[in-house]
């Protein structure tokens, strides 16, 4: 094991697998989405807008924002309908 493979291990939050496109940033989205205890849209969300410009599929990758945005408000419109007949289930008419 080299050196720079002891601190990889002693430091998981600055190893990046699979590329660089986090590297830049002052905190890795990894990092800012355990500190913020985010859902997994919001973590899907947050990975893909920092790295869209900097992964070479842009368009890719706005794409799966929209797509996780979509799902998230399919998801909202449910859960309010949901809550909504529940709600309505004991009141007279």
């Amino acid at each position: 094991m080299t050196n720079k493979d002891m601190f990889d291990e002693s430091f998981p939050q600055d190893k990046q697998v699979g590329g660089s496109h986090y590297k830049q940033f002052f905190i890795q989205p990894w990092t800012f989405i355990r500190k913020n205890a985010l859902n997994p849209f919001q973590a899907n969300v947050i990975k893909y807008v920092c790295r869209y410009l900097f992964k070479g599929k842009a368009i890719e990758d706005l794409e799966k924002i929209k797509h996780y945005c979509d799902l998230e408000i399919e998801h909202l419109k449910e859960e309010h309908d949901g809550n909504h007949k529940k709600s309505n289930n004991g009141s007279k008419k």
